[in-house]
């Protein structure tokens, strides 16, 4: 099943603070219903139900030929999340979906809408998962128009063309969240529900899923155009300096490589935590060997 493009209504509310803080203004924004589907890998996703005016929250996960998905998690608006899901799980699949769809990048949407739902453990990297929860929600861009111009009409005495007479405005900020809301979001919560340990939980199902994800991650590097350049993913990854990146982009380049995700990752504008995961998939190395050099 190939990539669905984020619906209007999602990227409407995803623009909005208080559809991440719950504060929301105006509740005609928002449908009854909000279902969110995240294709990920051979007819298995991820799919996430917000019901309103509860905010309610249900996770769900598709299986392969089926209509309706088996939920494996349930929230009440604001929380506390289930451990519905192992952090590094939710980023394989992420990782997985990003590649598929480049209007998802990883961190991104995914991660800010499903984070909450994979709470870290003691074997997670706690730093790391709230630097990758920070990245996702401060992803969450709108556009904003150019400042008025400002200045006299005419050229003013001499007296008065100090720019302290003509204050420019202040420019509204691309960012969603402001900072004290992406620090509040970005803090990864400890789950008080264990639902996996429900014996109606899909485990079997779970598992495949995150199998043929892993799977479809480490055959990328032994694609064509990246299995020439994979020893300098490698060399980057195992030193963890991001300096090597404009010649990995231009090796991928060359080598002929055209996918959105990848380049975009490796690109200027630059946000490393988007080049770190792709520069380890890349080099077929662990998930965070070269982000923790940068938390």
């Amino acid at each position: 099943m190939g990539h669905v493009p984020v619906s209007e209504v999602l990227r409407r509310l995803s623009l909005e603070p208080g559809f991440w803080t719950g504060e929301i203004s105006d509740p005609d924004l928002l449908p009854e219903l909000l279902r969110v589907s995240f294709p990920v890998v051979d007819g298995y996703a991820l799919i996430l139900e917000i019901e309103q005016p509860s905010g309610e929250r249900t996770l769900g996960l598709r299986r392969p030929v089926a209509s309706e998905p088996v939920q494996i998690g349930w929230a009440p608006a604001g929380g506390p999340y289930p451990a519905s899901l192992r952090w590094w799980e939710l980023e394989t699949c992420a990782r997985v979906i990003a590649l598929a769809d480049p209007t998802l990048p990883h961190p991104g949407l995914v991660v800010a809408l499903l984070g909450p739902f994979a709470p870290p453990t003691a074997d997670d990297d706690t730093a790391a998962v709230a630097a990758v929860r920070e990245a996702a929600y401060r992803s969450l861009r709108r556009e904003v128009p150019p400042p008025a111009p400002t200045g006299p009409e005419q050229t003013p005495l001499p007296l008065f063309t100090d720019d302290r007479w003509w204050p420019a405005p202040a420019a509204p900020s691309p960012q969603v969240l402001d900072e004290a809301a992406i620090a509040e979001l970005s803090h990864p919560a400890r789950a008080i529900e264990e639902v996996r340990a429900d014996k109606r939980f899909p485990h079997e199902d779970l598992t495949d899923l995150v199998r043929r994800a892993t799977a479809r991650l480490a055959d990328l590097p032994e694609q064509e155009w990246y299995a020439t350049t994979r020893p300098l993913a490698r060399r980057i990854a195992d030193s963890g300096d991001l300096g090597p990146l404009p010649d990995l982009l231009g090796a991928l380049t060359e080598a002929g490589c055209d996918h959105p995700t990848v380049l975009d990752a490796l690109s200027e504008p630059l946000v490393p935590l988007e080049a770190c995961w792709v520069v380890e998939t890349l080099a077929g190395a662990e998930p965070g060997t070269l982000l923790r050099h940068h938390v």
